[in-house]
């Protein structure tokens, strides 16, 4: 696995996900709000940009709009025109996965798809509470629909974000790329349990080293993040930057005492990777940083 603890850091900025504005007036949620926060982003340090629009993860549609995702993109692109940035994908069970992925197909026949995701497994969530463990709805793929994903994505040969919520959605991940199935250019999106949500590892610095123990002899880039949580608490970044990891904030994941708005997050990151040597990476570098390319 490559651990340049000297490469630039790329940073990514998860600007909305599901996340209403009752929390924080700060969460962009029209096409005006995402473009400029991500604008702001990438001024603050961000290489990577990811936003969902409003069609709902759960429940249906199960198929989501690619107008919204192209219509913010695109404005984007007139300022940076090499960012990355990449929709989410519908967690409705009951749909197909070719169904799920529409909004993909369509927006990489407009050659507006920079980059893709895959979840690598089906995800079992809840939610702490004071009464116990919430049950929220099962979402993402099954063994046979991760491989019909990453083979779509390595047809179009299509940066790919893999999300791992859970150690064996790793292990499956690894298995296609010793079977040479993997995308070509994929990007391991590591994700830790926080206190408000159930599911892997806790948020700690121990649970980092377990799965870079499983990552070891594989060359593949990664990049960590805390959903309903804060990837800064504590010393889990310093010790991803540390280690040649990558990592991601943004109000999509971000719980905390404040009311920040994205960039701030950024700047965060940005801040504490210039103090251990690695300044982040700008939008034009992320493939070099990340693939070579």
């Amino acid at each position: 696995m490559s651990r340049s603890v000297t490469s630039p850091l790329v940073i990514e900025a998860a600007v909305n996900g599901s996340t209403a504005k009752s929390p924080n007036p700060n969460v962009p949620r029209s096409v005006d709000e995402i473009v400029s926060a991500a604008l702001a982003c990438v001024v603050a340090g961000a290489g990577i940009i990811h936003n969902h629009n409003d069609d709902p993860n759960f429940g249906e549609p199960s198929r989501h709009a690619a107008d919204p995702y192209e219509q913010a993109w695109r404005r984007i692109w007139a300022h940076h025109p090499e960012l990355l940035i990449y929709p989410t994908c519908s967690g409705e069970r009951s749909a197909p996965v070719d169904v799920r992925y529409a909004h993909m197909v369509e927006l990489h026949r407009r050659d507006s798809l920079r980059m893709a995701i895959v979840d690598a497994g089906v995800l079992s969530l809840a939610a702490n509470s004071a009464e116990g463990p919430v049950s929220l709805p099962a979402f993402g793929n099954s063994a046979a629909e991760v491989a019909w994903a990453f083979q779509w994505c390595r047809d179009q040969d299509l940066p790919t974000n893999i999300t791992i919520w859970e150690p064996g959605f790793l292990r499956l991940t690894i298995a296609h790329l010793r079977a040479g199935s993997l995308p070509r250019r994929a990007k391991i999106q590591l994700y830790f349990g926080s206190e408000a949500a159930i599911f892997g590892l806790p948020a700690r610095t121990s649970s980092v080293e377990v799965l870079l123990e499983l990552l070891d002899d594989t060359e593949l880039p990664w990049m960590v993040g805390v959903p309903w949580g804060d990837v800064l608490a504590g010393d889990l970044a310093e010790l991803v930057i540390k280690r040649g990891g990558h990592v991601r904030v943004g109000l999509e994941d971000y719980t905390g005492p404040d009311q920040p708005t994205n960039e701030e997050l950024v700047e965060r990151v940005a801040r504490l990777g210039r103090q251990l040597g690695r300044r982040p990476a700008e939008p034009g570098e992320v493939a070099a940083v990340l693939w070579g390319d």
